[in-house]
């Protein structure tokens, strides 16, 4: 359904394909086409497994571990940004799966999320959002449904225990519908990309995307996900609903940072940084600060108190002001790169080049990074003439 939707929304269902295609998967079809439910209109997606995958994947999918799943996706030649954002879902689910159970991340065994059908479900997400190349994402409340479901370990109630755990800190509702409206995976998409959850709409609409389920319900069953552009003016005000969250830390092995600075952004921080100190009796400190949404402060909380030596934090409202954006595109002779623009009261004030196009390109060409950016700079300037 989430495919659906934003291939709805203006993805390309071929760009997908053919990204798809970087993992070196096989033994799938994804078949895309045009339905309704309850009169709407909208895309539905189907990734249908070859018979003989399907007896494969049934018998060894309870063998894919984490490890497994890391190695598909690193060894493909997907974007960078791409690969970041699937593995983050991944370790969502891992790290649910690890706490219901009560085992290592590593030793969880994926069962169906594991399948052919899930990777693609999480990396074709993963491409989407980052083909929309949109700068937040929001999500309303989550719907889980109501009732039982049946899964690799049994017949469980709605929501399934890893769901429950993927969606901690996060708002839910219940009983829209009959069965089960969010799937672990599912659940793991929106925890691990959704920057803020509210079901306050505030923004210029620009477009609609519908994604279809399978199950005809009292209601369309369907996901919709709506493009908004919030206009220059709006940007410069203060939004008020940014959070500051710190801790003093001066007893932490320093090559633990980066994991935990990772799951932080993962889990919607928007800025992550640290700062060096001195504390008291002359010790080396740093102070870890975030910036993030009220929404997500729930989760910052849980994951610096868990991740971290540090005994308490502290956290204050801020306010913002962000300068209106958009991407443009550069074509040189190495290929296109992305250009990041940005304006002040309707006016351009800055762009520059997108880092990991320019160091993709290199890589592909032979050529150093900085022969890209001045090959970029060769075509705006003749651009401005």
């Amino acid at each position: 359904m989430n495919l659906g939707a934003l291939i709805d929304l203006g993805v390309d269902s071929g760009y997908l394909a053919r990204e798809l295609e970087k993992l070196h998967l096989g033994g799938y079809e994804l078949k895309i086409f045009k339905a309704e439910r309850r009169g709407i209109g909208g895309t539905k997606v189907d990734v249908i497994l070859e018979e003989k995958d399907q007896a494969h994947d049934h018998r060894h999918s309870h063998h894919r571990h984490l490890q497994d799943i890391r190695t598909i996706i690193e060894e493909s030649t997907l974007g960078e940004r791409v690969k970041k954002m699937s593995l983050g879902i991944f370790r969502k689910l891992a790290e649910a799966e690890a706490s219901v159970h009560g085992t290592d991340i590593n030793e969880v065994h994926f069962h169906e999320v594991g399948a052919v059908d899930a990777i693609v479900d999480i990396v074709g997400a993963a491409l989407c959002l980052d083909a929309l190349e949109v700068d937040r994402v929001m999500a309303s409340s989550v719907e889980l449904g109501s009732g039982f479901v049946t899964c690799a370990h049994g017949t469980l109630p709605v929501p399934a225990p890893a769901t429950t755990e993927i969606l901690k800190g996060i708002p839910v509702k219940t009983g829209t519908v009959p069965f089960e409206a969010t799937t672990p995976t599912g659940a793991a998409i929106l925890a691990s990309t959704v920057d803020s959850f509210t079901d306050r709409i505030d923004f210029r609409l620009l477009k609609t995307g519908y994604g279809l389920g399978t199950r005809d319900a009292e209601i369309p069953n369907m996901l919709r996900v709506m493009l908004g552009e919030v206009t220059g003016s709006q940007r410069l005000e203060d939004d008020g609903h940014t959070m500051l969250v710190e801790c003093n830390i001066d007893d932490m092995n320093p090559e633990h940072y980066e994991f935990v600075m990772e799951k932080l952004f993962q889990a919607g921080a928007h800025d992550v940084y640290l700062t060096p100190v001195i504390m008291k009796k002359t010790r080396p400190a740093v102070i870890l600060s975030v910036i993030c949404s009220r929404e997500a402060v729930s989760l910052v909380e849980d994951i610096i108190l868990t991740e971290t030596t540090t005994l308490g934090l502290r956290k204050q409202g801020l306010l913002r002001t962000t300068l209106e954006r958009d991407v443009s595109m550069a074509g040189t002779a190495y290929g296109e790169v992305r250009i990041k623009n940005t304006y002040l009261r309707g006016k351009k004030i800055k762009s520059k080049p997108e880092y990991e196009d320019c160091r993709r390109l290199a890589e592909e060409s032979g050529v150093g990074l900085r022969e890209i950016y001045e090959a970029v700079e060769r075509t705006q300037c003749v651009n401005r003439e």
